[in-house]
């Protein structure tokens, strides 16, 4: 089974970040990823598809109003 760069690149960062915990507990990794992936995630599908909103989010797969929602959130729109 082959795994995709964005794959190696999580799991390797991941296997880093486990590794410095040097024997701590983790605490919210899952929210820590999402919070990590979604702002360049954003940034960069906002920039190929030129700033039209609504081409992004049906690229995303995701309602226009979660996407303005989280530009906002993450201070990428006024």
């Amino acid at each position: 089974m082959s795994h995709s760069p964005i794959d190696i690149c999580i799991r390797d960062a991941l296997e880093t970040y486990f590794r410095d915990l040097g024997g701590e507990q983790p605490h919210g990794v899952h929210q820590m990823v999402l919070d990590a992936v979604e702002k360049p995630l954003l940034t960069v599908v906002m920039q190929q598809a030129e700033g039209n909103q609504s081409k992004a989010a049906e690229w995303l797969g995701i309602n226009r109003n979660t996407l303005r929602r989280k530009l906002l959130q993450h201070g990428l729109t006024e």
